[in-house]
């Protein structure tokens, strides 16, 4: 008697994937309309919360229903409450809230890039114009940098802790590409002795200054306006980071702009790399692996590399080794790269 389980083929993976559109409209709408945050309140009911949050009872309660099924919220009779997940990341006053992400993450200009998946497949990469989102003073990254900060907060600590920053040991920083600036920033403040030097187009910059001065870092923070490939970096770097930037660009992009990083550190100096890093098999973990079609439909040569693909890219720039790190609960892997 065989023990396999008897498998009958469904439609039901194929009308839930070509529907899907509709779980990230509804997330997005959940959001804009503070649902999450009228529930915490002690809303519970869809009549509570739709006066709480000024709309139909029909509505919210569909809505409602909705978000249950898809799980970001529980329902018991007629009344519902969050989970644990929306409680801390979804609850405005909550300060894991990370709702801001979905400005940027539901952009229009990022929408339209994925417009025709089948025409971005044919060529290879975006269909947005040569660069795509990586054109120069593209403003999307500003809204990135106003947006993505909150959700940056616990890996920009995780990474802090993983470095030691708490040790106080003086740091000359630099942050390729720093938006918000939260990593540095970060560091800064765990780390007194830490001078940080952030690159970026000028008018994101201006973005992390902000940041900077929030988090009372200001005299030990400055910038380097520009692009990571043509600007000067200066030199004697204890540690540099390069978050969420390497997977815009090809390997050998990649390589020349590692070969600069190389020779802008100190003796012994790191560098910290942050990205979604599937396994080699390239189809786990699910998050890290289906970033790689973010990269091809956002970018002109961008991908979701592994970690050997990114050790043979530090290597050929100049470094010695490369350690690989879980940054748990962040999905995101850490690359710690020594010259």
């Amino acid at each position: 008697m065989s023990t396999t389980a008897s498998y009958a083929p469904s439609p039901a993976l194929i009308f839930e994937t070509l529907n899907a559109y509709q779980r990230s409209g509804a997330l997005h709408a959940a959001i804009e309309l503070d649902l999450f945050t009228a529930i915490a309140e002690g809303n519970t009911s869809a009549r509570m919360i739709a006066e709480r949050i000024v709309a139909s009872v029909k509505g919210t309660r569909v809505l409602c229903d909705y978000l249950t099924v898809i799980g970001f919220l529980n329902k018991r009779g007629d009344d519902y409450s969050l989970t644990s997940d929306s409680a801390v990341f979804l609850n405005r006053h909550s300060p894991g809230y990370v709702g801001s992400i979905s400005r940027f993450l539901g952009n229009v200009e990022g929408l339209e890039a994925f417009k025709d998946i089948a025409a971005i497949v044919r060529k290879g990469g975006t269909v947005m114009g040569q660069e795509g989102l990586e054109s120069a003073e593209n403003p999307v990254w500003v809204e990135f940098a106003r947006s993505m900060a909150p959700l940056t907060t616990m890996p920009a600590q995780l990474i802090a802790d993983l470095i030691g920053a708490k040790d106080g040991a003086k740091w000359k920083v630099l942050d390729i590409a720093a938006g918000h600036g939260i990593f540095g920033i970060t560091i800064a403040k765990n780390n007194p002795n830490a001078e940080i030097v952030a690159v970026d187009w000028a008018s994101v910059l201006s973005v992390a200054e902000e940041n900077a001065t929030k988090a009372g870092v200001a005299d030990r923070f400055r910038q380097i306006p520009g692009s990571a490939f043509e600007v000067d970096f200066e030199s004697g770097y204890d540690l540099v980071l390069i978050t969420n930037f390497l997977h815009h660009f090809d390997v050998a992009t990649n390589e020349g702009l590692l070969r600069k990083v190389h020779a802008a550190m100190a003796p012994g100096g790191r560098a910290v790399t942050v990205e979604f890093i599937p396994n080699e098999d390239r189809v786990s973990p699910a998050m890290d692996a289906t970033f790689s079609l973010m990269m091809l439909g956002a970018t002109a040569s961008g991908d979701a590399y592994t970690f050997s693909e990114y050790d043979r890219m530090f290597r050929s720039a100049g470094f010695s080794r490369n350690e690989l790190r879980e940054l748990a609960p962040s999905p995101q892997r850490v690359i710690v790269s020594y010259k």
